[in-house]
């Protein structure tokens, strides 16, 4: 009774593919052909679906427009094939007589035979007949080219041409010699490897289907061809996107058949190892396959990327990988608040971007381009911008806020990771140095780098006074500049002078007097050479990382002047007995100074715990730190100061962050 459904099974399928061939009669009418044909089989069924386990709607069914296949939708039928949670459902429709018992193996090779009776079916309909028919349609009406039709079917006439030529007949041959030779691993094995050529299939799936789309819409004589076939009982009233789905998941199917074949076969089955070997290869071919569908949604991403960017001829590169993208705020050096950008880090550049206004087409204008040869990332200690980080390239470097902790990390994470893998590739990678280093030592670019990678700004509000000639800046006689190479905030007549930068394509920059001697080896005139340093030009940079305590506190009284509300305070560890008060924490030169020897520290007024005062023969300091911790620490650092206590003698341990 078996063998009789079978034999009538593969009649079945003779028919249907009959009913095909009898369509291509020359000079006969294919769509009254094949209706006509299909009509007179009644025992002809049409395919099954190309999802075993999801029946179409009849909107689907019936409809004549073909449903757009998307990435996410394929992606989505990977993980089903690859899990195996469908397999339930597509268990054997053909059982055995009662009384009779069919081995295990034989039955899932029943099944194989059975479901690739089907797949040559499906492979014929979309070869034959969609195929054939739209080239035709294309060479006598030139209503669409034929490269669109090619396009649309890559190759599946020669995956048509392998499996009805040979993989089906190998199966059918060894079934009917079953009980002689029951195995299939060797055929499996022969043949396996040229299930590779399902990759190309694959890769070009989705623009298939989305030529498919553009041209049912564009062409009414495309849309004509295809509904007619559609429409037919041989398509089983489903559209040419369900057929082509039926190779995109056929080899995660003969995997999960053959792995549990592998299963059911007794330990000792002569077929044991060459069925082992055979899913070891169908394994191999479904990863190539996926490897194409994942290499395909790369590209994919990789474009939709590029026409966000604006497709600038300069960053367009296929063999380029994403690795986050995302926004970030800016931390600037002239303005308080930070500012919106977006990052695109690739795995060889990082992009900086600004967000356009009017979006169309571009959504975003690329404003820096840092290449990841080369770059730094470390995190920054910033009590005004928390979730700071600096990205420090041979282009520029960048101080950016991410809007929480774990966004910093990810972001620090992403780009050391690609610097990592870069420098892995060109086989220079050295260990990087990990710990903290003062944001001085690091500011204050090395010697050997002056020039060669784009320096951290100082932010113009972290200084008064210009960081050369400790000249006070002012709105009008003495403003702002920065020096290219190493990045200090400086005045006009300091840097004015000019050198080439690498980093900068060797153009000329404005440059500080010190990097302009280093960098050309000039010897500057006397009247411009930097003057003796006074006493109270100890830079606040070098105190607050070599300091006993630092930090800002609100001066409170007319000692301090009108304009003075709040000072950047220093206990220097080589000077511990004296008090520095600067106006900005990059300051070079205080504008006050005390010496704390003798001083006597004594709460303030009643009414704020945060207040303390220095009193001493008639001179009197009030300070307000912003908290009560901070105000006890500062107590007792000035009080082992008064005392005359240094770092080097046995007390308590320092007071440094």
């Amino acid at each position: 009774m078996m063998e009789g459904a079978s034999e009538e099974k593969l009649a079945s399928v003779s028919n249907l593919v009959t009913v095909f061939e009898n369509s291509r009669t020359p000079g006969a009418a294919p769509g009254a052909h094949r209706l006509a044909a299909a009509h007179q089989l009644p025992g002809c069924r049409s395919p099954p679906a190309a999802e075993p386990w999801e029946k179409p709607s009849v909107d689907e069914a019936l409809g004549s427009g073909p449903r757009t296949v998307s990435r996410r939708y394929l992606s989505s039928l990977k993980n089903k094939l690859s899990s195996g949670t469908w397999r339930k459902s597509c268990q054997p429709t053909t059982c055995p007589e009662p009384g009779t018992q069919e081995p295990e193996e034989k039955r899932i090779v029943r099944e194989l035979l059975q479901t690739e009776q089907a797949y040559v079916a499906r492979l014929h309909l979309l070869d034959q007949v969609f195929f054939q028919e739209l080239l035709e349609e294309a060479r006598s009406s030139k209503a669409f080219p034929e490269d669109v039709v090619r396009l649309i079917f890559s190759n599946i006439s020669s995956i048509y041409q392998f499996h009805a030529q040979f993989f089906l007949p190998e199966l059918q041959r060894r079934l009917d010699d079953w009980t002689a030779t029951p195995r299939i691993g060797d055929v499996i094995q022969k043949l396996a490897p040229f299930l590779k050529m399902y990759s190309e299939y694959v890769k070009n799936f989705e623009r298939a289907a989305e030529l498919l789309a553009t041209w049912t819409e564009k062409s009414p004589p495309f849309q004509e061809v295809l509904t007619r076939i559609q429409s037919s009982e041989a398509s089983g009233s489903l559209t040419l996107q369900h057929h082509m789905l039926e190779p995109v998941q056929r080899i995660p199917r003969y995997e999960l058949l053959l792995k549990e074949y592998v299963q059911k076969l007794p330990a000792q089955a002569p077929d044991r190892a060459d069925a082992q070997k055979a899913l070891d290869l169908i394994f191999s071919a479904a990863q190539h396959s996926n490897a194409a569908i994942t290499e395909m949604e790369r590209l994919q991403e990789l474009w939709e990327v590029y026409q966000r960017l604006g497709l600038e001829d300069d960053i367009v590169d296929p063999s380029n990988t994403l690795l986050r993208e995302g926004p970030v705020l800016k931390i600037s050096f002239r303005r308080k608040d930070p500012v919106e950008r977006y990052l695109f880090l690739f795995n060889n550049m990082l992009l900086y971007c600004v967000p356009r206004v009017i979006q169309v087409g571009a959504h975003f204008q690329v404003r820096t381009r840092i290449d990841v040869a080369g770059m730094k990332v470390r995190e920054l200690t910033d009590a005004e911008f928390p979730h700071a980080f600096l990205v420090s390239g041979k282009q520029r470097t960048l101080e950016l806020q991410a809007r929480s902790q774990e966004e910093m990390i990810s972001w620090m994470q992403a780009c050391q990771a690609a610097i990592d893998l870069i420098e892995k590739r060109n086989e220079t990678f050295k260990a990087a140095v990990q710990g903290s280093e003062g944001a001085a030592q690091e500011q204050e670019l090395q010697s050997e780098e002056l020039g060669l990678r784009a320096p951290q700004w100082v932010r113009d509000k972290m200084v008064t006074m210009c960081m050369r000639c400790r000249e006070p800046f002012n709105a009008l006689t003495r403003r702002r500049h920065h020096c290219r190479a190493c990045g200090y905030v400086v005045c006009a007549r300091c840097s004015d002078y000019r050198a080439e930068l690498k980093f900068d394509d060797n153009r000329p920059n404005r440059v500080c007097f010190d990097c302009y001697t280093f960098l050309t080896g000039n010897v500057l005139p006397e009247d411009k050479e930097d003057k003796r340093r006074g006493i109270l030009e100890k830079g606040s940079a070098a105190g607050s990382e070599q300091s006993l305590e630092c930090s800002f506190l609100q001066l409170i009284g007319d000692k301090w002047g009108k304009s003075s509300s709040r000072g950047w305070c220093v206990i220097p560890r080589d000077d511990p007995l004296v008090l520095y008060v600067y106006a900005a924490p990059q300051d070079v030169r205080a504008h006050t100074s005390i010496p704390l020897l003798g001083y006597q520290v004594t709460p303030g007024p009643p009414g704020d715990p945060r207040v303390f005062q220095l009193q001493q023969s008639g001179q009197l300091y009030t300070f307000k730190a912003e908290t009560e911790e901070l105000r006890e620490r500062w107590v007792k650092a000035m009080e082992r100061a008064a005392s005359g206590w240094s770092p080097g003698e046995p007390e308590d341990g320092d007071l440094s962050d």
